[in-house]
């Protein structure tokens, strides 16, 4: 069975040792991928203080920005958005934030309709507010 692993400049750099996809038989799976960059590794809407503390942030440019780090990814690894099979969200403030992330995810995973689990966690590595754990397959 093939294990073939994935990096593209497509998306953000993984923070680690780990790639940002890796293809075992028909299925893809994708690394924890959050809303910074591929250009300059910036997050969409974030202003940090001069301590690096979190002044804001925007929600949606977040789930825009880390929906098209996966669509990224999925392409350079011979997958597609709508070949998406299951997600798991993180979320740093589920109270304010889930409901506008919940409307966004509808704009891009209705005709999808892959199976999704969002959980609150704490923090994230950088100061995101949202990433994503994707699994799709592969033709």
């Amino acid at each position: 069975m093939s294990k073939e692993i994935v990096h593209t400049s497509s998306a953000a750099t993984p923070l680690g040792a780990y790639p940002h996809a890796r293809k075992v038989g028909n299925l893809l799976f994708l690394s924890g991928i959050g809303p910074r960059s591929a250009k300059d590794n910036s997050i969409p809407g974030l202003e940090l203080d001069a301590a690096g503390n979190i002044v804001k942030y925007d929600i949606e440019a977040e789930c825009h920005s880390v929906f098209a780090n996966v669509k990224a990814v999925l392409e350079a690894s011979g997958s597609s958005w709508d070949k998406i099979v299951d997600v798991t969200v993180f979320l740093t403030n589920m109270k304010k934030d889930f409901p506008i992330y919940n409307k966004i995810y509808a704009e891009y995973f209705t005709s999808v309709q892959a199976c999704r689990t969002t959980v609150e966690i704490k923090s994230l590595p950088t100061p995101i507010a949202i990433e994503l754990k994707v699994i799709a397959t592969i033709d």
